[in-house]
């Protein structure tokens, strides 16, 4: 049976890759539909029958931590076991308490994969000054990834069913950390939740709020079962797919809603039928999606030039997300509104016949304002952006450790008590290590015992093969300090090159907190290259797409400062402790990742107003009208899409991890500023300003340029 094709706005013109895709959906919607359950129902069986295989590729080529593993691993093949550490406070001393710490300890012995317990009575240093606070080592027989965590809980939960008034039991470590997590998917319930009712108030009926909720879902669903397939084959890392989880919802139901937005712009007019009103949005929207993903996707895989495994294998795996979003936004939603189309017409229409104003005349109030004195909201728009901003230039990177989790978690009380019982410094010693001989290792000792950053060295400890003399060097400062991170610094700096030059030996300082302060020397020292080449490919697009000179500059300069403005908020929360956020370092993958994210996400909306306006312009040639039409049509559709934004990724403060904690904020604080602050004053006032010199390009540029149409002629 033949089936006409929908009607196009410029049927002179052969089918294009969209039109291909999106056309196929409509014309054999319930095939599409039954397409997508398919895959989404395959790849989450076959992901949960293989289960993941995410790994943390923490490497840091040419870095001194880097080859401190290095040495490890070729001097000790045999590999690292996983630890916990039990650790007891008595008030009374804990030489009152010792049969009872013995018990305790006799337990833990018995449980499923202990391979052995340190007495903290028999080892040196185990017990504080004030023979109140000791710990005990329980090594284990597996590595991290290859113990369950059910066993760890079971270790902490025997060993604290013995502490009573007076006497204290806590677990730490990083396995302890990970088992006393609590559970997910609050985040992404009330993220999806919240959504949901803005949908509802914006088209007010259930029906049409759920499609774009129903693509993002299913974008995401199908994305993250085959991130695990993927992992079987690529370097995943275990916090990908919350991060996946974060971007997806948000970008999903993003470019579904501004697809259906211009769907039922054109529903309204009454000489449009429902597919004239489909192909009509995809040859708008659909297109400006497109273009808006790709530069997602450009400023996603720019972190690739960063060199850094960690962050390769996150950008690759959020690529993926926006890619099936794309996808989904212009085939599956396509196929939801031939199959539903009538209902949502009706509902459609309905609700616009309750509405009493024009629609958009606030929006063209707004515009007509700012433009009657543009330098004004110009200049306190951009001196509010730089104020949030400058708090991130004294943005300090590092990671997480016990001291950040929340109080009430025993990894964290751990933490505490070993800081107040054998100083600040004994959560993160620096690993010092030397290829010299005995004598050279001695000296190391009394240099490091001498310097004033630390409070005490261990006896150094040869490897098996005696090559390798290890000393631990406990700070007085604690791991997150900027103390601890100058500590490092000069040792490698000054330190340890004269003591090498004097004993002919090689040091080198490594641990976690030296790791951290070598991941954040690397993402600082190729951060130049990276914003370099995610601002300029950008950049060089909407040059193509718009044919301008300053339409690209403007962007540009706009996404730098909505960027920094969020990392300054993210500064002042997480780094300097407002609002009752445990105080520490930022993450120090976490400020690239926003970057990229955020920059693409602000085409997002560059893309969805400046084309309207730009339509306008090419329309009636008056810069000032266009602006203000430009605003009245895109003003709801990008406050109602900024809004579930900032739901769905403030819903991940919600979340226990500090780290999806920072990204949340930073993204909802940016998508914020840049829809409201940006888009809705900032821009309008440049555009007013600009005038017509806003499309300008020369004639040379503009003959060697491709052309990139958002929409038919």
């Amino acid at each position: 049976m033949t089936v006409d094709t929908p009607v196009r706005p410029t049927g002179k013109d052969r089918p294009g890759l969209l039109h291909r895709v999106s056309g196929w959906s409509m014309r054999h919607s319930g095939l599409a539909l039954m397409l997508w359950v398919v895959v989404l129902a395959a790849v989450t069986t076959a992901s949960l029958l293989v289960g993941n295989a995410y790994k943390n590729d923490n490497s840091l080529p040419n870095t001194d931590s880097q080859r401190v593993s290095d040495l490890f691993q070729a001097h000790q093949p045999q590999g690292e076991t996983a630890s916990v550490q039990i650790v007891v406070r008595a008030d009374a001393g804990l030489a009152a308490e010792q049969q009872r710490v013995e018990s305790m300890l006799a337990v833990v012995r018995k449980l499923p994969h202990v391979a052995s317990v340190a007495d903290p009575y028999a080892g040196p240093g185990s017990m504080s000054t004030d023979r109140r606070t000791a710990y005990s080592t329980v090594s284990l027989d597996a590595s991290v990834v290859d113990v369950p965590l059910a066993d760890v809980r079971m270790i902490i939960d025997r060993a604290q069913d013995f502490a009573r008034p007076g006497f204290q039991v806590e677990v730490g470590g990083d396995l302890a950390r990970s088992a006393v997590e609590s559970p997910g998917g609050i985040a992404e319930g009330a993220g999806v939740f919240a959504a949901l009712v803005i949908l509802v108030l914006l088209f007010g009926s259930l029906l049409a709020a759920t499609l774009p909720l129903l693509t993002a879902l299913f974008a995401v669903g199908s994305a993250l079962g085959v991130l695990v397939l993927a992992s079987h084959v690529f370097t995943v890392p275990s916090y990908t797919a919350p991060v996946m989880m974060l971007v997806g919802l948000g970008v999903g139901v993003d470019y579904a809603l501004l697809i259906f937005a211009r769907y039922r712009h054109e529903l309204l007019k009454d000489a449009t039928d429902r597919e004239t009103a489909t192909m009509l949005a995809l040859d708008t929207a659909g297109r400006s999606v497109l273009f808006a993903g790709c530069t997602v996707v450009i400023a996603l895989l720019g972190l690739l030039a960063l060199g850094l495994g960690s962050l390769q294998g996150i950008a690759l795996g959020v690529t993926l997300t926006v890619l099936m979003t794309m996808l989904a936004a212009v085939s599956l939603l396509p196929a939801l509104l031939t199959l539903f189309g009538k209902r949502i017409e009706r509902s459609v229409r309905k609700h616009a016949a309750k509405q009493r104003r024009t629609p958009g005349d606030g929006w063209r109030k707004l515009a007509a304002a700012v433009q009657r004195r543009p330098w004004v909201p110009l200049v306190v728009g951009t001196v509010a952006m730089i104020a949030l901003a400058l708090p991130a230039l004294d943005l300090r990177l590092g990671f997480a450790d016990a001291g950040t989790d929340d109080p009430a978690k025993t990894s964290r009380k751990a933490y505490d008590l070993l800081a107040d019982g054998f100083g600040p410094g004994f959560n993160g010693p620096l690993v010092v290590v030397t290829e010299g001989g005995p004598a050279a290792a001695q000296e190391l000792g009394r240099t490091l015992a001498a310097d004033p950053g630390i409070a005490a060295v261990t006896p150094a400890q040869q490897t098996p093969d005696g090559k390798l003399a290890t000393v631990l060097a406990f700070p007085k400062s604690a791991p997150q300090d900027a103390a601890t991170s100058d500590l490092v610094q000069r040792l490698r700096d000054d330190t340890l090159p004269k003591l090498g030059s004097e004993t002919q030996a090689t040091h080198l300082v490594g641990g976690a907190t030296a790791a951290a302060d070598d991941f954040s020397s690397a993402v600082s020292n190729r951060l130049p290259i990276f914003v370099l080449v995610v601002v300029g490919l950008s950049a060089l697009l909407l040059l193509a797409v718009f044919r301008s000179i300053l339409i690209p500059l403007k962007a540009a300069v706009l996404n730098l400062l909505s960027i920094g403005a969020s990392l300054g908020v993210i500064t002042l929360v997480f780094q300097h402790g407002w609002f009752g956020a445990q105080p520490g370092p930022i993450e120090a993958f976490v400020p690239v990742m926003i970057f990229a994210i955020v920059f693409g996400l602000s085409m997002d909306y560059e893309v969805f107003l400046v084309s309207r306006i730009h339509e306008e312009w090419r329309r009636t040639k008056d810069a000032r009208e266009a602006v203000r039409e430009g605003l009245a049509t895109t003003g709801s559709v990008i406050t109602a899409a900024a809004a579930i934004m900032i739901v769905v990724f403030g819903a991940f403060l919600l979340s226990p991890d500090r780290m999806l904690q920072q990204f949340g904020l930073g993204l909802a604080t940016a998508v914020l500023l840049d829809a409201l602050l940006i888009r809705c004053i900032i821009v309008p006032a440049v555009m007013r300003l600009f005038g017509n010199h806003a499309w300008w390009l020369p004639r040379g540029l503009g003959r060697i340029l491709p052309k990139i149409a958002l929409e038919k002629e």
